[in-house]
């Protein structure tokens, strides 16, 4: 796998990493793939938990700002754009339509936390930790916002002249765990905007960003 080269480290029970680089849709179609869903799940924790002991130990921040920070870089676009980066694309393993789309953002994080689990149940916490921060706070040095809150901004935009934004689903498309939804924004009847995610907040998100870049202009 290209991702020890990447991360120069060398695995002691590589089946861990494959299969956490296993999506469902290659694993229906092999049964002897196990997916990477429970390596997710426990990923999802211990990521958590280095960042928040980062924040509180190395950022002398108030509750509030370390919640706002952890939330920014645990968060799918977040995760999707480490893994993206370190090119797990390269490794991840589809199945069905997916080996043809390739890996969305939501795969991307997902492996990316599965990925934390694999590395944590095979080489401990300590090298795990250290791993992780590597990867990651040079994105909180840089200040990268990965909570991009359009729907909030346009509709303090629009507030100025006493009106609200109204999201509409236009469309929802693709197999039940891989969807693509289709939102537009709407103010007072007219379309600002309309975007397309993995989640109808994520549609909505994108609507409302559309909308701000034709305000803008």
């Amino acid at each position: 796998m290209k991702i020890f080269k990447t991360l120069n480290f060398s695995p002691t029970n590589i089946n861990l990493y494959y299969q956490a680089f296993t999506h469902t849709s290659f694993s229906n179609e092999n049964p002897s793939f196990v997916s990477y869903e429970r390596l997710e799940f426990l990923g999802d924790a211990i990521l958590e938990f280095i960042i928040s002991e980062y924040l509180y130990k190395e950022r002398h921040l108030e509750e509030g700002v370390m919640t706002k920070m952890r939330a920014s870089y645990v968060c799918e676009e977040a995760l999707a754009t480490y893994a993206r980066d370190l090119k797990f694309q390269d490794d991840i393993k589809l199945g069905g339509c997916e080996s043809e789309l390739g890996a969305n953002d939501t795969i991307m994080a997902d492996v990316f936390e599965a990925f934390i689990a694999a590395m944590y149940l095979d080489m401990g916490l300590p090298f795990t930790k250290e791993m992780i921060l590597k990867i990651v706070t040079k994105y909180i040095d840089k200040g990268v916002d990965f909570l991009h809150d359009y729907k909030s901004t346009l509709q303090e935009l629009v507030q100025t002249g006493k009106k609200s934004v109204v999201y509409e689903l236009v469309s929802e498309s693709g197999p039940a765990h891989n969807k693509t939804f289709v939102a537009r924004a709407i103010v007072d009847g007219i379309v600002l905007g309309e975007g397309s995610g993995n989640s109808k907040k994520a549609a909505e998100q994108m609507a409302a960003k559309e909308a701000l870049s034709k305000q803008a202009k």
